[in-house]
């Protein structure tokens, strides 16, 4: 009897997602904010599943280098892709990374991937946003993460020629990219209020209390 109460804990367990842990929606360390000049969009990072390409594009982020890089590749139903400070699609950072594919998650409507070239291990710093469904790519590109807000505002970029592989003329760019938790903390910093400075040392004199 104690076996099969077991069996069924570890059932519900597994019923409930009790594989790798999921990360939290509303941690800040795991949410990016992306400004564009239309509005301000949140990608939620998935450390469970991309652990090192979600570090890496906050490692960035923090650097300030995606602040100005455009969306050099615009796809209408199928995605945007930006990342590169060269805005040709062929650049990065210099730190390539390994492939972190999974079977478990899907590339839908707003799945944030690392961008690649044939090389399965070449995702540095360009990333794609989905427009629409796209199941050749489960499995084949890492997912790192999934846009939670503001994804009208990804539909709003300039499209690409798709005569040109979808490539943008005067291209829209990200007006800044910031980790959410060190934008709340510099909020909160701002919120607090300043130390008083300390009162001058006073004596007495004949003449009365003077500054010291």
């Amino acid at each position: 009897m104690k076996m099969f109460r077991i069996l069924v804990l570890l059932a519900a367990v597994f019923a409930l997602g009790g594989g790798a842990a999921r990360a939290d929606d509303t941690d800040p360390q795991n949410l990016l904010y992306m400004d564009l000049s239309f509005g301000r969009v949140v990608i939620q990072l998935r450390p469970d599943l991309a652990p090192a390409a979600s570090a890496q594009l906050k490692k960035l982020a923090r650097q300030g280098f995606y602040d100005g890089v455009v969306f050099h590749r615009v796809i209408a139903g199928f995605m945007a892709q930006g990342g590169d400070p060269t805005g040709t699609g062929t650049g990065g950072s210099g730190h390539p990374l390994h492939a972190e594919f999974t079977q478990s998650e899907h590339f839908v409507r707003g799945t944030v991937g690392m961008a690649r070239s044939s090389d399965p291990n070449s995702a540095d710093s360009q990333f794609f946003i989905m427009y629409d469904a796209a199941p050749a790519l489960d499995g084949k590109y890492t997912i790192v993460g999934k846009v939670v807000s503001g994804m009208e505002f990804v539909d709003k970029l300039r499209m690409g020629d798709p005569a040109h592989n979808g490539i943008v003329s005067n291209p829209d760019k990200i007006v800044k990219m910031q980790v959410a938790a060190d934008v709340i903390t510099a909020q909160e910093k701002a919120r607090m209020p300043k130390p008083k400075e300390p009162e001058p040392e006073q004596v007495v004199t004949p003449h009365g209390i003077v500054p010291k």
